[in-house]
């Protein structure tokens, strides 16, 4: 049973009581009326022949509260697009498919580039602010969740809890970030958030002082998961990272938009396994190497624009007070591990601590080099002052590929 501390200034929803999936649903119903609910699934066709997605969507065709999916469908040529239209066919629910590579969605993204506000690089970013735009377009949903495609351990319970929070009326929250504890056969997974992003905050804290923005980040629980939820208003003006940084660029983004009362995480699932980048010690430009990348230039940049200033120096520091906080980490989970009866090789954690100390190096070096590097897309309030007709743009673009291609 999960304990019920409130640690940090984020509340924290737990799962005190291993409450029936068929109690929460019925709220959800009920709560649908006031508050319809989307889901928005940033997929890769890989994905849709993989073993996690399948049993996804298996689950989602028995959710009885969601008004609207989207899919936002990467690296798909044409027949891969209609294969997806038959995939996610079996779904009951209002559902439509971002093909982010066909012509139509191309030419949008096109126009955009031709004014500074498309993204920059192709990723998950991109995808989901793409279906963040498809959702405001088509106005269906006051509650949209969002969670990852390749949960080899999923069931609609993580769904109905994620969105929780910002469906019930009575609740005021605006954003829920998902959390669980990334065990699966027998090893402690996770090594990111364990073993960079927390040692990192608590590093940064010993450079810059006492900080509020950092103070805010250590309150989350599992910071890199990929589910989260939200209230339609959100999407109006939130800009998030086109790189690895998604996950940390988002909640950066909350904290600069909403009071933390607004805020929360929630228990998702008691356990979560899904497909496990490399650690790519050899490759600073793929897997688990360039996202530490990427996420410690996003928490710099974060604290540069509070004011703080760095140099070569402080990165040094920095690397140092961090490579020895996250060596005290990994003798934390090992015995953690051990008590628990599970696996955790000290050899593999340590040798991901020295790749992630050298990377802050070149993270620091890459900010110096670029300090006004701006990795964000623009939020949606700004693309449609410019381009005010642009959200029909992609409704027609997105109803356009469905009616051309369903029965093909």
């Amino acid at each position: 049973m999960a304990d019920f501390y409130q640690n940090g200034i984020v509340t924290t929803l737990h799962n005190l009581a291993d409450r029936p999936i068929e109690d929460l649903e019925k709220e959800l119903i009920e709560f649908s009326e006031k508050r319809p609910m989307a889901l928005i699934l940033p997929s890769l066709f890989s994905e849709l022949e993989g073993e996690a997605l399948p049993n996804i969507i298996d689950h989602i065709c028995d959710v009885p509260y969601l008004n609207q999916i989207v899919i936002g469908l990467d690296r798909a040529n044409l027949e891969q697009y209609k294969h997806a239209l038959g995939f996610f066919e079996k779904l009951p629910q209002n559902h439509r498919i971002l093909w982010n590579d066909g012509p139509r969605l191309k030419a949008i993204d096109a126009k955009l580039e031709a004014l500074g506000l498309a993204p920059k690089e192709l990723g998950k970013g991109r995808n989901v602010w793409y279906c963040m735009g498809y959702i405001l377009a088509t106005g269906k949903a006051e509650s949209v969740a969002l969670h990852d495609c390749d949960i080899l351990t999923y069931d609609r319970g993580l769904l109905a809890r994620l969105i929780y929070p910002v469906a019930n009326p009575q609740f005021n929250y605006e954003f829920c970030k998902g959390y669980y504890a990334r065990v699966a056969h027998g090893k402690i997974n996770g090594r990111v958030s364990r073993l960079l992003v927390t040692p990192l905050i608590r590093a940064f804290e010993k450079l810059v002082g006492q900080n509020e923005y950092l103070d805010y980040m250590d309150s989350f629980r599992y910071p890199l998961a990929g589910e989260f939820s939200f209230r339609r208003d959100v999407l109006n003006d939130i800009r998030i990272p086109s790189d690895w940084g998604l996950e940390v660029g988002v909640l950066s983004e909350m904290q600069r938009n909403y009071s933390y009362n607004r805020l929360c995480q929630a228990d998702i699932a008691k356990t979560y396994d899904h497909k496990h980048q490399d650690l790519s010690a050899d490759n600073d430009q793929g897997g688990l190497s360039k996202m530490s990348i990427d996420i410690t230039k996003s928490v710099i940049r974060k604290l540069a624009t509070q004011g703080n200033s760095f140099s070569m120096e402080d990165f040094r520091s920095l690397k140092a007070t961090y490579f020895r906080i996250a060596l005290d980490f990994v003798e934390m989970y090992k015995n953690d591990a051990t008590m628990n009866g599970l696996q955790l090789d000290i050899h593999s954690e340590e040798k991901a601590v020295e790749l992630f100390a050298s990377n802050i190096m070149k993270a620091g070096e890459s900010f110096l080099e670029n300090p006004m590097e701006t990795p964000f897309i623009p939020s949606w309030n700004r693309v449609i002052s410019a381009v005010p007709d642009v959200l029909e743009q992609i409704k027609e673009a997105v109803e356009a590929d469905f009616e051309e291609f369903k029965q093909s």
